[in-house]
Protein backbone atom coordinates (compact mmCIF):
# COMPACT_ATOMS: atom_id res chain seq x y z
CA UNK A 1 0.00 0.00 0.00
CA UNK A 2 1.39 3.35 -1.01
CA UNK A 3 1.43 6.10 1.61
CA UNK A 4 -1.12 8.85 1.18
CA UNK A 5 -0.24 12.52 0.97
CA UNK A 6 -1.18 13.36 4.56
CA UNK A 7 1.31 10.98 6.24
CA UNK A 8 4.03 12.28 3.92
CA UNK A 9 3.47 15.81 5.26
CA UNK A 10 3.70 14.55 8.82
CA UNK A 11 6.93 12.75 7.92
CA UNK A 12 8.41 16.00 6.59
CA UNK A 13 7.76 17.75 9.90
CA UNK A 14 9.03 14.78 11.87
CA UNK A 15 12.16 14.56 9.73
CA UNK A 16 12.85 18.27 10.21
CA UNK A 17 12.50 17.89 13.97
CA UNK A 18 14.80 14.87 14.02
CA UNK A 19 17.35 16.69 11.87
CA UNK A 20 17.35 19.61 14.29
CA UNK A 21 17.78 17.32 17.29
CA UNK A 22 20.56 15.41 15.53
CA UNK A 23 22.31 18.66 14.71
CA UNK A 24 22.12 19.86 18.30
CA UNK A 25 23.34 16.51 19.66
CA UNK A 26 26.18 16.34 17.17
CA UNK A 27 27.24 19.94 17.68
CA UNK A 28 28.92 19.16 20.96
CA UNK A 29 31.48 16.66 19.74
CA UNK A 30 31.73 17.09 15.96
CA UNK A 31 33.69 19.29 13.63
CA UNK A 32 32.06 21.97 11.52
CA UNK A 33 32.52 19.80 8.40
CA UNK A 34 30.76 16.86 10.08
CA UNK A 35 27.89 19.14 11.13
CA UNK A 36 27.71 20.45 7.57
CA UNK A 37 27.46 16.85 6.27
CA UNK A 38 24.69 16.11 8.81
CA UNK A 39 22.74 19.18 7.66
CA UNK A 40 23.18 18.23 3.98
CA UNK A 41 21.99 14.68 4.68
CA UNK A 42 18.96 15.97 6.61
CA UNK A 43 18.12 18.42 3.81
CA UNK A 44 18.36 15.61 1.25
CA UNK A 45 15.94 13.50 3.32
CA UNK A 46 13.55 16.44 3.59
CA UNK A 47 13.71 17.02 -0.17
CA UNK A 48 12.95 13.34 -0.82
CA UNK A 49 9.96 13.40 1.53
CA UNK A 50 8.69 16.65 0.02
CA UNK A 51 9.00 15.17 -3.48
CA UNK A 52 7.02 12.09 -2.40
CA UNK A 53 4.33 14.29 -0.86
CA UNK A 54 4.17 16.37 -4.03
CA UNK A 55 3.75 13.27 -6.19
CA UNK A 56 0.99 11.97 -3.90
CA UNK A 57 -0.81 15.33 -4.03
CA UNK A 58 -0.56 15.49 -7.81
CA UNK A 59 -1.91 11.95 -8.12
CA UNK A 60 -4.83 12.77 -5.78
CA UNK A 61 -5.51 15.98 -7.70
CA UNK A 62 -5.60 14.13 -11.02
CA UNK A 63 -7.96 11.52 -9.60
CA UNK A 64 -10.24 14.22 -8.15
CA UNK A 65 -10.34 16.00 -11.52
CA UNK A 66 -11.19 12.72 -13.26
CA UNK A 67 -13.96 12.04 -10.69
CA UNK A 68 -15.34 15.55 -11.24
CA UNK A 69 -15.30 15.11 -15.02
CA UNK A 70 -17.11 11.75 -14.84
CA UNK A 71 -19.63 13.23 -12.40
CA UNK A 72 -20.36 16.20 -14.66
CA UNK A 73 -20.75 13.94 -17.69
CA UNK A 74 -23.16 11.71 -15.76
CA UNK A 75 -25.23 14.63 -14.50
CA UNK A 76 -25.60 15.99 -18.06
CA UNK A 77 -27.24 12.74 -19.17
CA UNK A 78 -31.04 13.06 -19.10
CA UNK A 79 -32.93 10.85 -16.70
CA UNK A 80 -35.06 8.08 -18.16
CA UNK A 81 -38.74 8.99 -17.63
CA UNK A 82 -39.89 5.46 -16.79
CA UNK A 83 -37.02 4.97 -14.34
CA UNK A 84 -37.78 8.38 -12.81
CA UNK A 85 -41.45 7.43 -12.38
CA UNK A 86 -40.45 4.11 -10.83
CA UNK A 87 -38.04 5.86 -8.47
CA UNK A 88 -40.71 8.39 -7.49
CA UNK A 89 -43.16 5.57 -6.76
CA UNK A 90 -40.55 3.67 -4.77
CA UNK A 91 -39.48 6.68 -2.70
CA UNK A 92 -42.82 8.35 -2.09
CA UNK A 93 -45.33 5.50 -2.24
CA UNK A 94 -48.85 6.95 -1.96
CA UNK A 95 -47.41 10.49 -2.25
CA UNK A 96 -45.91 9.83 -5.71
CA UNK A 97 -48.25 12.26 -7.47
CA UNK A 98 -46.17 15.21 -6.31
CA UNK A 99 -48.01 17.91 -8.24
CA UNK A 100 -51.27 16.99 -6.49
CA UNK A 101 -49.92 17.05 -2.91
CA UNK A 102 -51.81 19.28 -0.51
CA UNK A 103 -50.59 21.14 2.57
CA UNK A 104 -51.45 18.31 5.01
CA UNK A 105 -49.67 15.76 2.77
CA UNK A 106 -46.42 17.66 2.33
CA UNK A 107 -44.70 16.77 5.63
CA UNK A 108 -45.63 13.06 5.33
CA UNK A 109 -44.29 13.06 1.75
CA UNK A 110 -40.93 14.48 2.88
CA UNK A 111 -40.90 12.04 5.79
CA UNK A 112 -41.53 9.13 3.41
CA UNK A 113 -38.76 10.34 1.10
CA UNK A 114 -36.28 10.54 3.96
CA UNK A 115 -37.30 7.17 5.39
CA UNK A 116 -36.68 5.50 2.02
CA UNK A 117 -33.46 7.45 1.46
CA UNK A 118 -32.07 6.37 4.82
CA UNK A 119 -32.94 2.75 4.09
CA UNK A 120 -31.58 2.57 0.54
CA UNK A 121 -28.73 5.08 0.40
CA UNK A 122 -25.94 2.62 1.12
CA UNK A 123 -26.81 0.55 -1.96
CA UNK A 124 -27.44 3.46 -4.31
CA UNK A 125 -25.10 4.32 -7.13
CA UNK A 126 -24.42 7.93 -8.08
CA UNK A 127 -27.05 7.55 -10.84
CA UNK A 128 -29.61 6.39 -8.25
CA UNK A 129 -28.80 9.55 -6.30
CA UNK A 130 -29.50 11.55 -9.48
CA UNK A 131 -32.99 10.07 -9.58
CA UNK A 132 -33.55 10.61 -5.86
CA UNK A 133 -32.41 14.22 -6.21
CA UNK A 134 -34.86 14.73 -9.07
CA UNK A 135 -37.68 13.49 -6.82
CA UNK A 136 -36.42 15.77 -4.04
CA UNK A 137 -36.42 18.76 -6.40
CA UNK A 138 -39.97 18.06 -7.54
CA UNK A 139 -41.06 17.83 -3.92
CA UNK A 140 -39.28 21.13 -3.23
CA UNK A 141 -41.12 22.73 -6.15
CA UNK A 142 -44.45 21.64 -4.66
CA UNK A 143 -43.29 22.92 -1.25
CA UNK A 144 -42.56 26.35 -2.79
CA UNK A 145 -46.02 26.38 -4.36
CA UNK A 146 -47.71 25.64 -1.01
CA UNK A 147 -45.32 27.37 1.36
CA UNK A 148 -47.48 30.41 2.09
CA UNK A 149 -50.26 28.12 3.30
CA UNK A 150 -48.04 26.03 5.60
CA UNK A 151 -48.12 26.49 9.37
CA UNK A 152 -44.73 27.47 10.79
CA UNK A 153 -44.18 24.18 12.62
CA UNK A 154 -44.67 22.21 9.38
CA UNK A 155 -42.36 24.56 7.51
CA UNK A 156 -39.62 24.03 10.15
CA UNK A 157 -40.11 20.25 9.94
CA UNK A 158 -39.78 20.35 6.14
CA UNK A 159 -36.63 22.50 6.38
CA UNK A 160 -35.11 19.92 8.75
CA UNK A 161 -35.97 17.07 6.36
CA UNK A 162 -34.56 19.00 3.39
CA UNK A 163 -31.34 19.57 5.32
CA UNK A 164 -31.07 15.89 6.19
CA UNK A 165 -31.55 14.83 2.56
CA UNK A 166 -28.89 17.28 1.42
CA UNK A 167 -26.51 16.01 4.13
CA UNK A 168 -27.05 12.38 3.12
CA UNK A 169 -26.37 13.21 -0.51
CA UNK A 170 -23.28 15.25 0.33
CA UNK A 171 -22.01 12.43 2.52
CA UNK A 172 -22.26 10.04 -0.40
CA UNK A 173 -20.47 12.50 -2.69
CA UNK A 174 -17.66 12.88 -0.16
CA UNK A 175 -17.38 9.11 0.27
CA UNK A 176 -17.18 8.58 -3.49
CA UNK A 177 -14.62 11.36 -3.90
CA UNK A 178 -12.52 9.93 -1.07
CA UNK A 179 -12.62 6.52 -2.77
CA UNK A 180 -11.63 8.08 -6.10
CA UNK A 181 -8.54 9.88 -4.77
CA UNK A 182 -7.37 7.28 -2.27
CA UNK A 183 -4.27 5.26 -3.05
CA UNK A 184 -5.22 1.64 -3.52
CA UNK A 185 -3.03 -1.41 -2.96
CA UNK A 186 -1.02 -2.41 -6.05
CA UNK A 187 -3.00 -5.66 -6.49
CA UNK A 188 -6.33 -3.73 -6.54
CA UNK A 189 -5.38 -1.62 -9.57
Amino acid sequence: MKPSAAPAFFCVGRAALLAGVALLMAACDTTPRERQDIVKDSARKLDTLADKAGVALKRASNRAARFDSVSKTRSRQPLDNSAASQFTEELLGSYANIGQLTVPELVPAYTQLLRQTRDKRRTWTQRDWDYATAVFRQLNDQYRALRLDLPANQEFRIKALQTEFTALEAGRDIKDLREAVRDKPADAR
